[in-house]
């Protein structure tokens, strides 16, 4: 399986670097993984696409403002992108540089206060402070807006990166299917008799790592902390029981539920997971899956591809392209249902 067989060719003009102004006023592609059929509809169409015995499992992580400039003693400039806050004064983190910093560099923040590089943890660096990094990134830290947007964060991102149900801090990228729910989208849900859980999964920076290999089986996933509890496992097994489809709102909660029933059934508790899903993969818990549109040669393009089928997902995308959708994290949303092979 190559990383090429995941490639397509997405004008510029289709990112979405800001969002409409209405979160529920994107377009939904609806993809039947079975027969490859679609259908066109708008984002508020999903109430029609749902029964009351449907499960809405949603990522209720919220993301951080994680990305902080800084400078060396020698005034080179720094940017540091928080991936997983360790504890109040350890973090791991990306560091972009002119030049690599070294076990022992002090970087002295923009806004205040300093941070020291204790050492490496893979591509990551390992960071110190003798503040606290929760209160240095409400102080001064900026969104971690996707590279892909080419432009700076600004106020508006503070509030539409994340989604309205939003509770655990400690993400750095937001769970962007969730995006599109507004609270009276929910509560037309909620009145049709639509059953909705929350997981947590915290998006770590690592999300926006590209694939480098060409043979996929070789790509290392980068790992993120999940939580579920024991009302979301029951939930789940309730709406099996009587028919229900249980409806991942977003890649990252698929992950969750797949990667909390590699014991055949579903648990509850916390751990980390480096779950690759790629065709081939056998899914135990997902019946259907909202999402937005990923990006060429990632993996989850991959993860998409073995839900509905690598060609279905591959000719959805060129559509969505023929139409011109609007792509990637602000952009528009698909509803999938499974292929013959997932």
């Amino acid at each position: 399986m190559k990383l090429s067989d995941f490639d397509y060719t997405l004008p510029e003009q289709l990112i979405a670097r800001y969002p409409l102004p209405e979160r529920s006023a994107s377009r939904l592609l609806c993809l039947d993984g079975a027969t490859g059929a679609l259908a066109h509809r708008q984002f508020t169409d999903i109430v029609d696409l749902l029964s009351e015995r449907d499960l809405l499992v949603f990522n209720n992580t919220r993301v951080l403002a994680a990305r902080l400039f800084a400078q060396k003693s020698t005034g080179g400039k720094v940017e540091v992108l928080i991936e997983r806050v360790v504890d109040p004064q350890h973090a791991i983190a990306q560091v972009r540089a002119s030049k690599s910093p070294k076990a022992g560099t002090v970087l002295q923040l923009e806004a205040g206060g300093e941070v020291t590089v204790t050492g490496r943890l893979g591509e990551f660096y390992q960071l110190q402070t003798d503040n606290d990094w929760f209160a240095l990134m409400a102080e001064q830290g900026h969104m971690p807006l996707p590279p892909y947007f080419e432009r700076d964060d600004e106020k508006a991102d503070e509030e539409r990166y994340q989604t309205v149900y939003a509770k655990q801090p400690g993400a750095v990228a937001a769970p962007t299917a969730g995006l599109h729910f507004d609270q009276p989208l929910l509560q037309c849900l909620r009145d049709k008799g639509v059953r909705m859980a929350e997981v947590t999964l915290h998006v770590g920076a690592g999300t926006f790592q590209p694939v480098r290999v060409e043979d996929i089986r070789e790509h290392q996933m980068h790992s993120e902390w999940y939580q579920l509890n024991d009302e979301v496992v029951q939930a789940v097994a309730e709406t099996k029981a009587s028919g229900g489809r249980v409806i991942a709102v977003g890649t990252t909660s698929v992950r969750t539920l797949e990667s909390a029933s590699r014991s055949g059934h579903l648990e509850s508790g916390a751990s980390d997971t480096n779950i690759f899903i790629y065709p081939g993969y056998r899914f135990r818990i997902v019946d259907a899956m909202i999402t937005n549109f990923h990006l060429p040669q990632s993996t989850l393009l991959m993860l998409v591809s073995a839900f509905s089928g690598r060609d279905h997902i591959l000719n959805a995308y060129h559509e969505a392209i023929a139409r011109e959708y609007r792509f990637f994290s602000y952009g528009d949303a698909m509803f999938l249902t499974p292929g013959a092979n997932a």
